[in-house]
């Protein structure tokens, strides 16, 4: 971390030197006519001991002695040429029409490695002792385990939008950065195709190690693509800590190992341990992975076992009460997709109407509370869906490829509880719509309500009503500068939750980087959340820089009976600025440094904060639906 910070204090110093330094190629501007030949650069456009030190440090970088070569592995002036506009997903659906139900004859497979290459520039190689280090540690992803991805096989029809779909596809798995996938133009013919894929691999290996204090730390390993094949294991183990009670150990252990298979199916373990509770997990799943696909289902099962404090203040004259909670839960789902007909000669439907069918059972074997019960669940959901795709740069990463989802979605979900005080019933409605313009900005707006039902039908019980709006403008431009808006706001209203169910307002469920003072909950929840993004052209050891801005408003009712909206209670604020560092070349791709600014509620006494974190603060919802489920109260 100390050196993360060293890093960020340089980094900081040298922006103002570089902002010059193009790390994405302008549009040509048109001649100056006012200038006369020969004549030096305007100085108000570019300050002379600016340009100086550009030139400078580029020179440096160009010398072949140790210093100039170390220089240049740290510091990268090369000329980005990525795409600023979005690309209409629907058009590169239709791009390959002509190709429709040709025989697949070929599929060439082109790996490239995490360092040194570009997908868009095959003369680009590693060119420093980094880069080139980097390679050597890195296992490449075999070709078997990116033909586990595409929807073609040689020796098929190819199928409609076969090949955009497996070019977004191939950039979702978590092991490739950025893909292409396209038809040799040269070598087709009437009735055959060659298709040629090239994928562009980011390092997946990756290790945290943090010393606490004497004989206690955190020791972490994982790696996306192990041996190449994309099976994925997540280890993080803490040690030497100073719980205390009953079932106390001095040790916390989180793991979970996820294997690919074919047809897109997948198998996942998990277990982790600390004081007082044990969880583990094993399933099997396949979802509606394509909009082609038709089946989709799982297998799921999990156990929990722990103490739950039922009484009690941890003080000396009245220690806590602990009662045991054992539970194992088995979960299976099925569900198909239908495409509705198409009156469009020649131009498929793009909706899909979707049926699916779960079963949940949940067993007891020893309760901390009386209201937790043996059920049975049994769900079933209808819908309709239509899923876009838009193709655009700078949204939550630095250049690479994005894929943008669109569309509208509707579904309703019906169920029957079975349990041992009294059966209920279950009903969920949820609305979605997406639209986006790349030379504009992105709206997404959801709504949804559910609620068990008891009874004749007046006793509503954990309902939930929830909403989302997630709104960005489009990619500014000021020079070498690129930058965005963000605007999210979310509603989460309970109605009559049981008393173990509450929310907070803590980190990405409220204010980011928000730790309050004590205990802090509540039924109803409704948050605000803005920020500004600014990208910049630097890259130090493959990683590059944005700036960050923030300014968060949480309202939180205080479990007040009958109270559903939270209005009456006085809002938490946050405000913040930061770097945000990420490394499109590793699978720990983003690393967030935020100064945050809390005026009432934080645990420390001046409302100052500074955090890290390692994922978006924002990210989209897809329109795919499939497993039948009950509204999530979180």
């Amino acid at each position: 971390m100390k050196y993360l910070l060293w890093l960020s204090g340089i980094w900081l110093w040298w922006l103002a030197a570089l902002t010059p330094a193009a790390a994405q190629t302008p549009a040509p501007l048109p001649p100056d006519t006012t200038r006369r030949p020969g004549a030096r650069p305007d100085s108000l456009r570019r300050r002379f001991d600016e340009e100086r030190m550009l030139q400078g440090l580029k020179a440096y970088t160009r010398r072949k002695t140790i210093a100039g070569r170390a220089a240049a592995a740290l510091f990268s002036f090369r000329e980005r040429g990525e795409d600023q506009a979005g690309l209409d997903a629907a058009l590169l659906d239709r791009q390959f029409d002509r190709h429709n139900y040709k025989t697949v004859r070929r599929i060439e497979i082109r790996s490239l490695d995490a360092f040194g290459y570009s997908i868009t520039d095959s003369a680009r190689v590693p060119r420093n002792v980094l880069e080139k280090a980097g390679n050597v540690f890195h296992t490449k992803t075999t070709k078997a385990r990116v033909r586990q991805v595409l929807l073609l096989r040689e020796g098929r029809e190819l199928e409609p939008q076969a090949l955009a779909e497996s070019e977004r596809l191939l950039r979702q798995t978590a092991e490739i950065l950025d893909a292409r996938v396209f038809v040799n133009e040269r070598t087709t013919t009437a009735d055959s195709v060659d298709v040629v894929v090239i994928t562009k691999d980011l390092f997946s290996l990756s290790g945290s190690f943090q010393l606490r204090d004497v004989g206690a730390g955190t020791v972490g390993l994982r790696d996306v693509n192990f041996l190449g094949q994309g099976h994925q294991f997540r280890n993080r183990l803490d040690y030497g800590r100073t719980d205390t009670g009953p079932r106390a150990q001095t040790w916390r252990y989180n793991g979970s190992y996820q294997v690919p298979f074919r047809h897109f199916l997948y198998g996942q373990a998990s277990y982790r341990t600390e004081t007082r509770n044990r969880e583990g997990a094993i399933g099997f799943r396949r979802d509606f992975y394509s909009i082609n696909t038709k089946y989709a289902g799982a297998v799921n099962y999990a156990f929990t076992d722990r103490l739950n404090v039922v009484d009690g203040t941890g003080s000396a004259e009245d220690p806590y009460v602990y009662r045991p909670l054992r539970f194992n839960i088995q979960d299976v789902w099925v569900g198909r997709a239908f495409q509705p007909k198409s009156y469009d000669l020649g131009y498929e439907s793009p909706g899909r109407i979707i049926v699916s069918a779960r079963a949940i059972r949940t067993r007891y074997g020893a309760r901390s509370f009386d209201f937790y019960e043996n059920s049975s669940l049994l769900l079933g959901t209808v819908g309709y869906s239509i899923r876009r795709y838009y193709k655009d740069r700078y949204l939550f990463g630095f250049g690479r490829t994005e894929d943008i989802p669109t569309g509208s979605l509707v579904s309703f979900t019906t169920g029957y509880e079975f349990n041992e005080a009294s059966n209920r019933r279950y009903y969920g409605l949820r609305l979605s719509t997406a639209r986006y313009r790349p030379q504009r900005s992105y709206l997404y707006v959801s709504g949804e309500f559910g609620s068990y039902v008891r009874g004749g039908g007046n006793d509503w019980q954990q309902g939930l009503f929830s909403s989302e709006v997630l709104y960005f403008t489009r990619l500014y431009h000021t020079g070498n500068l690129q930058w965005r808006h963000f605007l999210w706001q979310r509603n989460s209203l309970g109605v009559r939750r049981r008393p173990d169910e509450y929310l907070t307002i803590n980190g990405e469920r409220g204010l980011r980087g928000f730790r309050p003072d004590g205990v802090l909950t509540g039924t109803s929840r409704v948050t605000l959340n803005y920020e500004a993004t600014m990208y910049t052209p630097l890259s130090f050891l493959g990683f590059r820089m944005a700036v960050v801005g923030f300014a968060d408003v949480a309202w939180l009712n205080a479990r007040t009976p009958r109270r559903v909206l939270p209005f009456s209670e006085a809002p938490y604020t946050g405000f913040g600025l930061g770097l945000r560092f990420r490394n499109e070349y590793t699978a720990i791709r983003t690393l967030q440094l935020t100064l945050g600014f809390y005026p009432r509620g934080l645990s420390t006494p001046n409302g100052i904060r500074i955090f890290e974190n390692s994922r978006p603060y924002y990210d989209f919802s897809d329109f795919s639906f499939g497993q039948p489920g009950i509204t999530r109260y979180q």
